[in-house]
């Protein structure tokens, strides 16, 4: 059981892997004499458009496939013939760069990947904002991917750019970026958050500080959502996969019900499991909120992050925490109050362990920023960026321990290139590059 409140939150949306045409090997088959009959005829009719495995992929269909894979649109004569001789001198991470070196890698595959993180709906048609923005520029420029849940760090269009400054309380500034068909390989430009939107640079934590994402996972509610969205776009998992039912339930608040329905077994069993881990954790956005006109813009789309600052207090709480925090106190008057945004991270025992949680940190800390670095240095975030990458590029989800063996060696070479993405989206196009 999940608790959201006035949130409205959808149930998670399982996204399908895009499949490829091609014809597999058709000795490896065991179908019908009719249906390897019509496999033979299309290969043989159609030998550019259907390539029939890997075995009979040459160099200039594998560098077709893989300009087309990560670019997102064919590639020029001269370019997939420049990046065939390359995968023919067996430097194929090099055409991949050639590859990504089209706008389109970044206007088109980028783009697609990244914004269905953006909303709870996981649309790709959303509108560009300031978080698929900060993806792409955090792509191109190379930059450590684990500051996509700490940074203090976004990108916006660079002077001259001729479209609206950023600004707080609008998504204009990217809507006509998009409009105009900006190339957002070259008319990015990083910046911070703090001094564009204002946030303490303390209080920046990557994407989730962005406007996009608080109009998307802060608006209403009590911000769980925000903790439930990035751990499915980040760690990917949704919460029942981390519910543990043997942790203490003493950081639980006070809107979750003890008894739902008059049945506390239902909190024994399913909503203790999930907000025993969650609720200590989420702390770490007391000072937030995304506020708007309720009644004249009830979607928000003139809304503004706002972060309780030190001096700033909420009028309900009298303290820095949000009244959101505090709501439905009736619901079990003796469950956790919140008095500031110290959060700790009760999956570090038990079960969750498997999540791989740094050493290094302690496990507790204040804020968004520290909570993302939690989750940012975990082998399951590292994995999980690999493995989005590999259902990106490859157009389907890993299938058997081959593809589970590169996946991690592909995560290593991750880890170990300061977690540079970009080098992920070249070694995944190598590996696939065959299909």
């Amino acid at each position: 059981m999940y608790l959201f409140n006035n949130e409205s939150k959808r149930p998670l949306v399982i996204k399908t892997a895009k499949q490829s045409a091609k014809c597999a090997s058709l000795n490896d088959r065991s179908q019908s004499s009719s249906v390897l009959a019509k496999l033979k005829v299309a290969c043989i009719t159609v030998p550019l458009l259907l390539l029939c495995g890997a075995a009979n992929a040459g160099s200039l269909e594998q560098a077709k496939r893989m300009h087309d894979r990560l670019a997102g649109v064919p590639g020029s004569t001269e370019v997939i013939q420049q990046m065939a001789d390359l995968i023919d001198a067996g430097n194929a991470r090099a055409a991949a760069e050639i590859a990504m070196d089209s706008p389109s890698f970044y206007n088109v595959t980028i783009k697609n990947w990244v914004t269905p993180w953006t909303n709870e709906e996981f649309d790709v048609f959303a509108p560009l904002n300031d978080y698929t923005a900060t993806v792409i520029g955090m792509v191109r420029d190379e930059v450590d991917f684990r500051q996509i849940l700490t940074g203090d760090i976004i990108y916006v269009a660079e002077s001259g750019a001729g479209v609206p400054a950023y600004n707080n309380n609008n998504n204009a500034h990217y809507e006509a970026l998009e409009n105009q068909g900006a190339d957002l390989s070259s008319v990015l430009v990083a910046s911070t958050q703090s001094s564009v939107t204002g946030i303490p640079a303390d209080a920046t934590a990557g994407v989730m500080t962005t406007r996009a994402a608080a109009k998307s996972f802060f608006k209403d509610g009590t911000n769980r959502a925000m903790f439930r969205f990035t751990l499915m776009n980040h760690m990917c998992a949704d919460l029942e996969a981390f519910k543990d039912a043997s942790l203490p339930p003493d950081r639980i608040r006070q809107d979750l019900s003890r008894s739902p329905g008059g049945d506390s077994r239902i909190f024994t069993n399913s909503c203790a499991g999930c907000h025993s881990g969650m609720d200590p954790l989420a702390q770490a956005f007391a000072y937030y909120n995304y506020e708007y006109n309720v009644e004249g813009d009830p979607e928000g789309q003139n809304g503004s992050l706002v972060y309780n600052a030190e001096g700033q207090v909420d009028p309900e709480t009298n303290l820095r925490v949000q009244a959101k925090y505090w709501i439905n106190s009736n619901n079990f008057p003796f469950g956790y109050v919140t008095m500031n945004d110290t959060w700790d991270n009760y999956w570090r025992e038990g079960q969750n362990q498997t999540i791989g949680w740094s050493p290094d940190l302690p496990g507790t800390g204040s804020g968004a920023k520290s909570m993302g670095e939690e989750l940012a240095n975990t082998q399951t975030f590292a994995k999980c960026q690999v493995t989005k990458v590999f259902e990106n590029v490859c157009l389907r989800s890993p299938q058997d321990q081959t593809d589970r063996d590169t996946i991690s060696s592909i995560q290593a070479e991750f880890v170990g290139s300061n977690y540079n993405i970009k080098n992920v989206f070249a070694a995944t196009a190598d590996y696939c590059k065959g299909e």
